[in-house]
């Protein structure tokens, strides 16, 4: 019996984006539920009592698995759906490309998302106001910190966690992708990030992101540019 998945999300929630890079890639069929997570709908809340997305459902039959949150959703992912791995047969790739998800769904986040899009998406979403310039010059300088850390593992190693193409990999993608949709990624000072992101942007699982788009917010023009 073939397997239903809906995926409830909101597209420019980079741990949403992290998840679809990842369903897509191991070619595996879902339909979308967009939630607007910040009017606390009611049906997210019963699905995730954080209230946060994303949450993949799956039916089997008169079976039913309810997932929560990216880094559950991707463990779950890569244990029924192993074809495709994305964690490496190499135990310390495999630790590595773990604490790179966590890394980026922790400290980008914090350090990061939380001043950039904060500041450019979230208060328009919230109607709360122009975004404050202080708080976006210590995202900038917050990212740029981020992306030195990442031209550092890309001088020595093929894809972030070591040889091989892994969770890691599209978790910096996915936050990336969020802050280049607002312009904000200074790629011209970071080469061997842009080209591996080049990589992971011309890859068909990327294609659905760069068509995302969010009434009142356009994105930047090289957004969706494979040649940038």
């Amino acid at each position: 019996m073939t397997i239903e998945r809906t995926l409830h999300h909101f597209p420019l929630d980079p741990a949403s984006r992290q998840v679809r890079l990842v369903l897509a890639e191991k070619r595996l069929p879902y339909g979308d539920h967009i939630e607007r997570y910040w009017e606390r709908p009611a049906g997210l809340a019963t699905l995730n009592p954080s209230g946060l997305t994303p949450v993949l459902v799956e039916r089997d039959g008169d079976k039913r698995v309810v997932v929560c949150e990216s880094h559950a959703i991707l463990e779950h992912l890569e244990e029924r759906w192993p074809e495709t791995p994305l964690l490496s047969s190499n135990v310390n790739e495999r630790a590595e490309a773990r604490r790179l998800s966590q890394w980026f769904g922790r400290q980008f986040d914090a350090e990061v998302n939380g001043f950039l899009l904060r500041e450019k998406m979230e208060k328009r979403l919230l109607g709360l106001g122009s975004p404050d310039h202080g708080a976006m010059r210590a995202g900038r300088e917050a990212l740029r910190r981020h992306l030195r850390v990442i031209e550092d593992l890309l001088g020595v190693r093929n894809w972030l966690a070591g040889a091989d193409l892994s969770i890691g990999d599209f978790a910096a993608a996915a936050h990336l992708s969020v802050i280049d949709y607002f312009g904000d990624v200074p790629w011209r000072d970071f080469p061997l990030t842009k080209t591996w992101y080049v990589r992971l942007k011309s890859r068909p699982c990327f294609r659905p992101l760069l068509t995302d788009r969010w009434p009142g917010m356009v994105p930047a023009a090289d957004y969706d540019n494979l040649d940038f």
